[in-house]
């Protein structure tokens, strides 16, 4: 029996095998979860389908974070079908791909910049406002992925760090908020994964290379790497954890300088 047997969870933002979202999802029912899956829009429909049936799920639903209406609807179908929620996946970001071309100062405009925090940052305040009654009386956990550019400048990442940033005060804010009620708010930062959304950021692939050259671990991190802490921190083995930033990245945050020592340097 796994130790999440029992739970029923909805995943947001699967758009691929390759999403982490999708790592999260095959953790998660592997360990018992029984699973919803949303999608972006028809397009979309053709590829989360298959994968979530392959995971024995047979509840889809259209869900565009930015249309109130999608989200009411979506909701009230888990009510319909399940009536209750354990777990809420948020794996949803996006910038326009200009805002992430070129310098910071001259790709950031106002409109990249509300797009940017209104589907990667606010969407998880407006999903955990309908996710929230049907986890009353329940041990809940609702999770959101960020990054390391939440805190520190990545190249070309530009708007989406000031919007990571904002979803790392949004975990805070909503644990204060839910946790009286024992409803659990987390987030994962996780290192570079070649990800359908990680094919907008320049120079992705050198980022990859430098974090397997620097990180303690020396590679980089996989699916299942994050999956699994991801299924772990939805659990009740990690009751006692709520408004914390989980970094599953080989280490790579904790080094702050890294060369090759020469012989009789200290």
């Amino acid at each position: 029996m796994g130790f999440l047997t029992g739970k029923r969870a909805l995943i947001v933002g699967v758009a691929t095998d390759r999403s982490i979202a999708w790592g999260i999802a095959q953790a998660m029912q592997r360990e018992g979860a029984e699973l919803a899956f949303s999608y972006l829009n028809d397009k979309m429909r053709e590829r989360v389908e298959p994968l979530a049936h392959s995971l024995g799920s047979r509840l889809t639903m259209p869900l565009d974070v930015m249309v109130d209406e999608q989200c009411n609807d979506a909701f009230e179908l888990l009510k319909r079908e399940w009536g209750e929620l354990d777990i809420l996946v948020h794996a949803v970001a996006f910038a326009p791909r200009e805002a992430l071309t070129g310098s910071f100062l001259q790709a950031t405009t106002r409109e990249g910049f509300r797009i940017a925090h209104d589907v990667s940052s606010y969407s998880f305040t407006a999903l955990a406002r309908h996710a929230h009654p049907l986890m009353t009386g329940r041990r809940g956990a609702l999770l959101t992925l960020t990054y390391l550019g939440a805190l520190r400048s990545i190249p070309g990442y530009n708007v989406m760090g000031l919007a990571k940033a904002s979803l790392e005060a949004n975990v805070r804010f909503l644990a204060a908020d839910l946790g009286p009620e024992g409803i659990r708010v987390n987030a994962i930062s996780a290192g570079p994964i070649k990800t359908l959304a990680a094919a907008g950021i320049p120079g992705f692939r050198k980022m990859l290379g430098r974090v397997a050259e620097i990180a303690p671990l020396r590679r980089n991190v996989t699916l299942e790497d994050v999956g699994n802490a991801a299924a772990f921190l939805c659990s009740d083995l990690a009751a006692g954890i709520t408004g914390e930033i989980l970094y599953v990245d080989s280490g790579f945050s904790t080094v702050g300088m890294s060369f090759p020592l020469e012989g009789g340097d200290a």
